[in-house]
């Protein structure tokens, strides 16, 4: 029986919604559907939150419109509120993300409200969303520690990442926002939320900040997990966390897959050379082993 990993691919959303410097819309659409073409199941294309506290995807629309949709590739977008789902829906998406975490100290500075209340005002638009048959996944942030409480206690993982499953959500996203995880703490906060949310929908997104983010795969890829989210170029990080890197890098993670005999579906090759163009758009190196290593044996796109 094959053993499969499925692969989030989260560039496009969670790597360049923190980018300093505005990327053009053409950019955004031409990382897209280079994903698209990797093999991706999953290429999470956008957010729907406000252009005010996230003017890098103030072009949402235009991005979804811009992009060549393949069969059997999934573009997610992120919605905070029905605001987003309405915009979601009228786009005539059928993915969504929502998002909250499991410390009372993020969501307040994140999204001024606490979890409970965070999770009231999810509700509805999942039970929306669900009414009209679009998918939802849902993403818990802080799983591993938060950068204004500190360490969050694995019962309130478990109770959100609970409430979000009761809710309707597809699958729960488990996130190591500001990427202090260690592999024991991940693999103890994994299987807890295995015991209200069946391992099968449940997903795991580290953040590589001291360089654990492998080491926190493995562990939880051994205790049963088979979704891992990832970033191409490894892009991304918290704006609401100081010093936090950004993702796992999606090349390096599928060079670690595959010694591990796991199977993909995606190109690895095709993404290494897709991290080295989308560094060469925004004016750095990518953050990835691969890439370093493709570009000292002098590899061009």
């Amino acid at each position: 029986m094959r053993d499969v990993v499925r692969v989030v691919e989260v560039g496009p959303r969670d790597g360049l919604q923190n980018e300093k410097a505005q990327v053009p819309t053409a950019t955004k659409i031409a990382l897209i559907d280079r994903l698209s073409a990797c093999g991706f199941p999953v290429v999470e294309a956008t957010s729907f939150v406000s252009p005010k506290w996230v003017p890098q995807l103030a072009d949402a629309e235009d991005v979804l419109a811009g992009i060549t949709r393949r069969e059997g590739v999934a573009y997610p977008v992120l919605v905070p509120n029905d605001k987003g789902l309405a915009r979601a829906m009228a786009m005539g998406e059928r993915h969504i993300a929502v998002f909250t975490a499991a410390s009372d100290a993020f969501n307040l500075k994140n999204t001024n409200i606490d979890v409970d209340g965070s999770l009231a005002r999810l509700e509805p638009v999942v039970e929306q969303a669900r009414a009209a048959g679009v998918s939802v996944r849902g993403y818990v942030s802080t799983v591993l520690g938060c950068p204004y409480q500190g360490a969050v206690p694995v019962r309130d993982v478990v109770r959100v990442a609970g409430a979000l499953h009761a809710m309707g959500c597809d699958e729960i996203s488990l996130g190591d926002t500001i990427g202090v995880g260690t592999p024991a703490k991940a693999r103890e906060m994994l299987l807890a939320c295995a015991q209200v949310v069946p391992m099968p929908q449940l997903a795991v997104h580290f953040h590589d900040t001291y360089g654990q983010a492998l080491a926190n795969v493995l562990t939880c890829l051994e205790a049963g997990v088979r979704v891992v989210d990832s970033a191409v170029g490894g892009l991304g990080g918290c704006p609401y966390a100081k010093g936090a890197s950004g993702n796992l890098a999606t090349e390096d993670l599928l060079y670690m897959l595959e010694g591990l005999g796991l199977e993909t579906g995606v190109d690895r090759d095709a993404v290494t050379r897709t991290a080295l163009w989308i560094g060469e758009a925004l004016g750095r190196r990518p953050a990835s082993k691969l890439a370093a290593v493709a570009l000292a044996n002098g590899a061009a796109d």
